[in-house]
This record gives structure tokens, C-alpha cells and sequence, in this order.
């Protein structure tokens, strides 16, 4: 007989964390797309007629706002990734338990986190 964690979020409480991840889920892909399209924007910004120093400048300037925006959107994919992560754990009720004190992270701070799995008490063991 398998013996179930007594620690956990009642289902009503998983139900309310499980519609607020899907809604930074939803959130996070719509920005993700305007990342993407960001990144994606090959136009010059109006410099078509301008002198060839302001040209090369607007041009390194592109290739750095590219490089951000990729960072960006690998930063807002792995956040997509691990939102879905908890949406498994919502689903498995392991949602909202510390990964290293076993106990529950308080809710406001999965409010605010919702894809923690550390509490703060852990968080403040690991800085030390």
C-alpha cells in the first residue's frame, strides 16, 4: 500500500494555481510572439537614405537588438518550459511542496512565482 503525501495543497487551491499558470502561460507565449517578431524585423528603420556612418551604426545596432531579443526568447521559452513543468505537478498534486524542506511554499509566493519550487527558506539555505 503506497503511502500518500499528506503535505500538499487541497484540490480546490491546485485548481485556483492551475488556472493561474495557465494564464502566465498564455501571457508568456503572446510575448514570446512579439519577441520572435522583434527579432524577425529586417527593417532599416528608415536609414535607407541617410549617410553610410549613420548606415554601419543602425546596422550594429540591429545586430545587438537581435542578439537580445534571442536571448529574450530562449529566457521566455525556459520560462514557457518550466510553467509547464508545474501545470505536471498541479496535476500529480505535488504542486507548491518545497523540493528540499518538503514543505508547503507559502501561496502568495506561488502567486507571484507560480513555477517555484523552493520555498524561501530553502532559497535563503542555498545563499548560505
Amino acid at each position: 500500500m503506497a503511502i500518500e503525501n499528506t503535505v500538499r495543497y487541497s484540490d480546490s487551491e491546485l485548481e485556483r494555481f492551475k488556472t493561474i499558470i495557465l494564464d502566465k502561460i498564455d501571457h508568456a507565449k503572446r510575448d514570446l510572439e512579439l519577441i520572435k517578431s522583434a527579432y524577425m524585423n529586417d527593417h532599416t528603420n528608415g536609414t535607407e537614405d541617410t549617410s553610410p556612418q549613420f548606415k554601419a551604426f543602425d546596422e550594429g545596432s540591429a545586430v545587438n537588438s537581435k542578439e537580445s531579443n534571442s536571448a529574450l526568447a530562449i529566457r521566455q521559452e525556459k520560462f514557457i518550459r518550466d510553467l509547464k513543468n508545474a501545470l505536471i505537478r498541479v496535476e500529480n498534486k505535488s504542486y507548491g511542496v518545497c523540493r528540499v524542506t518538503g514543505k508547503l511554499i507559502n501561496p502568495k509566493r506561488l502567486e507571484l512565482v507560480p513555477h517555484a519550487t523552493l520555498s524561501i527558506e530553502a532559497k535563503n539555505i542555498q545563499k548560505s
